[in-house]
């Protein structure tokens, strides 16, 4: 057997020599060469380790021949840092192991060791190291507790939950028993504590991965993803190793005020890559980009002048929104509300109220849809009463269908970009468009009303000028003359 321990062979009587060549395995005598039977025993101070052969398992102490005088023995509790085991579960007769020195001699006179605590040494000498270079240690899940759990490295280490992936695992019991590979993250010998990460391992693995994917995609090209986080202002999605972002106007052709009324965590999506910023490995992703765009069927199907039905989904200052379709909303301008002059779109139109509209103008260049609700024959909407204020969130205007969102942080992304600012200001412009040439034509509509009371004045006083006449001429009276009206002034 082999021992640790540099001591020296025991001390030889005077009287007694080594034979020289015995490898001190021989003695002399007073001229009789004996065995040095001493010889023969492994020497070994207590705390240290040294190797056994396992000789005997029972059910609460496992015998272990050390090449001491006596064979070692090693309780069950030191077994193992794993709690009640089975000593025959923990190791097999004729397994090499090794062990520290306990107690070279108890009030028995026996050798107590340890196999736990010579695994314990061996281990805290291994992940020292391991956390100094940075390299990978494995180990044994043991236990599922509060918050992680608890590896077998020799020593207990604990892995956080929030480490144990790349994404947090809602169940960690699929890892009991299982082997997995960490890193150490932070030590403390005094207080045996050992923290590990499972995640860095697989994001350093994945590293090689993310710049091969990216170099593979391209804009436009379709790929497949799970949807790994969602957020306020969009959802990432995972493209085996990197993830992309799809912002929240690029989820659907509808509205959507929140990705969560869309899509879950873990759902599989096909999204249509949009840009890529190869520097800061950022990937702007689509989603309606894959679904049929309802747009054209705007163009496809209808035409100016067409009568449509539709739901009110918004009511702002300058009119109203009404979606025609699932996607597809168009402006009702204020002046196209009602016959009648309209302060407050709100006295007429409500969101969720169904209401027809007419088609005034498609404009499939900047997927602009114009509506009429007054144009509409037969159709009267009845006044709506109650609060007409504009509450901020019914004011907003809402960006563009359209609009692409580039690849940015996502702090900025949740500010809002500076193209939602573009279009909305664009809405804005067009409305103010649309208002002044209302106004234009309301005033050229009252000058028309205007010279048409005139003739009907005129043709008035004419008539009953007649009618005196004729009554005076029936009734014999004195002959009257009747002045003629003034005529109408020449335009």
């Amino acid at each position: 057997m082999t021992t640790t321990s540099t001591d020296q062979s025991p001390e030889i009587d005077v009287e007694s020599q080594v034979v020289p060549g015995s490898d001190g395995m021989l003695l002399e005598i007073d001229g009789q060469i004996v065995p040095n039977y001493a010889a023969t025993f492994t020497t070994f101070n207590e705390g240290e380790v040294v190797s056994g052969r396992v000789v005997q398992i029972d059910k609460d102490e496992v015998l272990v021949d050390v090449g001491f005088k006596s064979e070692g023995v090693i309780p069950s509790a030191e077994l193992s840092i794993r709690k009640s085991i089975d000593p025959g579960e923990e190791v097999e007769l004729g397994e090499e192991i090794d062990v520290l020195v306990l107690t070279k001699e108890d009030q028995e006179g026996r050798l107590i060791v340890s196999k736990k605590r010579a695994r314990f040494e061996k281990a805290w000498r291994r992940i020292e190291a391991a956390a100094e270079t940075g390299e990978a240690v494995e180990g044994t899940v043991i236990e599922v507790v509060k918050g992680g759990l608890i590896i077998d490295l020799g020593i207990r280490g604990f892995l956080p939950a929030s480490l144990v992936d790349i994404r947090r695992v809602a169940e960690l019991d699929e890892f009991l028993h299982t082997k997995i590979i960490c890193k150490v993250i932070e030590i403390n010998r005094q207080r045996n504590n050992v923290v590990l990460s499972r995640r860095a391992v697989l994001e350093e693995a994945r590293k090689g991965q993310r710049q091969e994917i990216l170099d593979q995609l391209q804009p436009g090209l379709v790929v497949e993803g799970q949807i790994s986080n969602i957020v306020d202002f969009g959802a990432f999605v995972d493209l085996n190793g990197i993830d992309g972002l799809i912002h929240i106007s690029e989820i659907s052709w509808s509205h959507v005020n929140h990705p969560q009324e869309v899509l879950e965590i873990g759902q599989t999506v096909q999204v249509k890559v949009l840009e890529i910023d190869r520097e800061r490995q950022r990937i702007s992703l689509g989603l309606k980009q894959t679904q049929d765009d309802p747009w054209q069927r705007v163009v496809d199907t209808y035409n100016v002048g067409d009568d449509l039905e539709g739901t009110v989904t918004k009511v702002v200052t300058f009119g109203a929104f009404v979606e025609i379709l699932d996607g597809v909303e168009g402006l009702v301008h204020i002046s196209e509300l009602a016959a009648h002059h309209v302060e407050n779109p709100r006295e007429v139109v409500q969101p969720g109220d169904e209401i027809k509209v007419k088609v005034l103008e498609v404009d499939d260049e900047r997927r602009r849809l114009s509506l009429s609700v007054k144009r509409v024959e037969g159709q009267i909407l009845s006044a709506h009463t109650g609060n007409l204020e504009f509450p901020e969130e019914d004011a907003a205007i809402e960006a563009p269908a359209d609009l692409v969102v580039p690849v940015i942080d996502e702090e900025l992304l949740a500010a809002g970009s500076p193209a939602e600012a573009a279009a909305e200001a664009e809405v804005v412009a067009e409305a103010n468009e649309i208002e002044a040439e209302a106004a234009a034509e309301a005033e050229t509509e009252t000058e028309v009303v205007a010279e048409a009371e005139v003739e009907v004045a005129a043709e008035t006083e004419t008539e009953a000028a007649t009618e005196v006449a004729a009554e005076t001429e029936a009734d014999g009276d004195a002959e009257v003359e009747v002045e003629a009206p003034p005529a109408k002034p020449q335009d």
